[in-house]
């Protein structure tokens, strides 16, 4: 029993001898697999050695022979995420804005442990974004883990809202109140978490920043189900949404000129519906919610684009140009 179950470590060994110290650049000799294993308390043959590489790779292992090296070297050359693919994922994680820089090595370091050690340094040296604003504690880390057992639970989600004051001070909103919401989905946009929520009172959707959320708690109450939360498109919401904030969904057709359609098509997607004119512009359909935030993005395109319907539209955009202009 003892020489079986031996026989088997040596196998595991092996496998993250390959997995963590060779790739599709860097091998080990025969003699140095046989050190390494010594090393781990294996003792083994190289006739014995050869048999067990052929046994991981009649599973799947992809062990290949480096023949133009002297001696002969053997390495992993493929696993389930090559170097490129762990890059993109340690970029993602350490320019994330709700990590802290704590939570951002470890996840890289983690990371690292899906490829080699060579692999592994490459990722530790990677990116350093100058000026970057990290979060200074993990609530968001664990906000959303709470969040996401309340919507396994089909449960309605707890918790406080708070935002800033001119003071920088955090005041809670609805003086301190429990807020219990419907959550919906969870949205990464512009460096944050945002949830959608379902609001039973005003029977439509909100938006909450998650690291502003505190004192998660799943709730008692079953979340609520209607038509509209299971129709729920997140790609035609995130369209609509500017900065997350919420407002009355219209739908408004903007004149553009040919200079800002690619900044629109790249704000509402290729499949907005599109007049072309005989005057070189273009007159565009979009569905949005009418907020500041969407007429802050049009103020930063000028001339560019201007709003043709529906006329209400067009006079509250003139009155936010006009509060602009009267504090200067």
């Amino acid at each position: 029993m003892a020489a079986v179950v031996a026989s088997k470590l040596k196998l595991l060994h092996l496998a993250r001898i390959f997995e963590r110290q060779t790739d599709a650049e860097h091998g080990l000799t025969g003699p140095q697999l046989i050190e390494k294993l010594a090393e781990c308390g294996v003792s083994v043959e190289r006739k014995t050695l050869y048999r067990d590489i052929g046994c991981l790779r009649d599973f799947g292992y992809d062990i290949v022979q480096f023949r133009d090296r002297r001696p002969v070297e053997y390495g992993l050359a493929t696993r389930a995420f090559q170097e490129p693919e762990l890059l993109l994922l340690a970029d993602a994680v350490q320019s994330s804005r709700f990590l802290t820089k704590t939570k951002s090595d470890a996840l890289v370091r983690s990371v690292g442990k899906l490829g080699s050690e060579y692999m592994a340094r490459a990722l530790g040296r990677r990116i350093h974004v100058e000026g970057r604003i990290k979060s200074q504690n993990e609530s968001v880390y664990y906000n959303i883990d709470g969040i996401q057992r309340a919507m396994d639970a089909k449960r309605k989600v707890e918790f406080k809202y708070f935002k800033y004051n001119e003071r920088k001070e955090r005041v809670w909103q609805r003086d301190g109140a429990v807020y219990a919401e419907t959550p919906v989905q969870l949205m990464y946009v512009d460096d944050e978490y945002y949830l959608v929520v379902w609001n039973d009172k005003h029977a439509d959707f909100a938006t909450y920043r998650v690291d502003r959320m505190k004192y998660i708690e799943v709730s008692e109450q079953e979340a609520t189900r209607n038509e509209r939360i299971a129709s729920f498109k997140v790609d035609e919401y995130r369209q609509r949404a500017f900065g997350m904030y919420g407002g009355k969904t219209v739908d408004v057709i903007l004149r553009v000129q040919a200079s800002a359609m690619s900044t629109v098509v790249d704000r509402f997607g290729g499949d907005v519906p599109v007049d072309a004119q005989d005057d070189g512009t273009a007159r565009v359909c979009v569905r949005v919610m009418e907020a500041p935030t969407f007429y802050g993005w049009l103020a930063t395109l000028g001339t560019q684009v201007s709003i043709e319907e529906p006329q209400p539209v067009r006079e509250a955009y003139a009155a936010y140009l006009r509060s602009i202009l009267a504090l200067y």
